[in-house]
């Protein structure tokens, strides 16, 4: 399975404090069965001041650790943009890295992996996603089944299915570790097939642990096994081949 949300690399944001709990979590990741992960970690202007440098630079030592100590997960490299005005300057200057790309009605995208505040969908959300298309890169929205706004009223969704967007689905919702609400949401964006992808979000090796092979297995057993693989083998593989040389090859999945 290929994860493309997660927090992995240490001392940059709420993710592991140090490459000894990095370590831990890719561990963890390998035992749940994923063979590529993008470590994705904040940009959050004024809380998580990540730029590209920063991440690069987190991205290398853990790169070097996992080969090392022999853990057989390959790593890929982004970011997971707040929404916000002062995020635009730094896409202007190439400071966000991309989750990868994606082909929408014969468009090739980069696509950036787009946080929403947990308790609201900020107004004006569809004019920078029509910015951001507008420099051909198409968002991917990250965790809307954790939106409350979302929750509160699923019609805040249209604008965005509208525009296009990518749309991940957090692993623990859908096996209910986010509570009901999320679950609920999760359920039904999959079953009107809104979501795109599952990915982890994983944060560290306690609670926020690694459960892709557990929403897996939830989906195969209310869809088919299809429909499972889509989420977490072809659409993500589809997303981030350019980041691994062993993912690319494999055609228009």
């Amino acid at each position: 399975m290929i994860d493309v949300h997660c927090h992995l690399l240490p001392g940059i944001d709420d993710g592991p404090s140090d490459v000894a709990e990095a370590l831990n979590l890719c561990r963890l990741m390998v035992a749940n069965g994923i063979t590529h992960a993008v470590a994705t970690p904040h940009i959050h202007l004024g809380r998580w001041d990540n730029t590209e440098q920063s991440i690069s630079t987190a991205y290398d030592t853990l790169c070097t650790a996992i080969r090392n100590q022999k853990i057989p997960l390959q790593l890929g490299m982004a970011a997971e943009g707040r929404i916000d005005a002062e995020i635009l300057p730094l896409l202007a200057m190439q400071q966000i890295p991309m989750l990868g790309r994606w082909l929408l009605d014969g468009v090739d995208y980069q696509v950036m992996l787009l946080e929403l505040p947990h308790n609201q969908v900020p107004p004006g959300s569809d004019k920078l996603i029509a910015w951001l298309k507008t420099r051909n890169i198409l968002a991917m929205i990250a965790h809307p089944e954790r939106n409350k706004g979302f929750q509160r009223n699923v019609d805040k969704l249209e604008p965005f299915i509208a525009a296009g967007c990518l749309f991940q689905l957090t692993a623990a919702s859908v096996v209910g570790g986010f509570g009901d609400a999320a679950q609920e949401l999760a359920d039904w964006m999959l079953d009107q097939r809104l979501a795109t992808l599952l990915a982890t979000d994983a944060h560290n090796d306690k609670g926020r642990r690694p459960l892709l092979a557990e929403a897996r297995a939830h989906v195969a057993s209310l869809y088919d096994e299809q429909y499972a693989n889509l989420l977490v083998q072809q659409n993500p593989q589809r997303l981030v081949a350019e980041q691994f040389d062993s993912l690319r090859g494999f055609g228009e999945l």
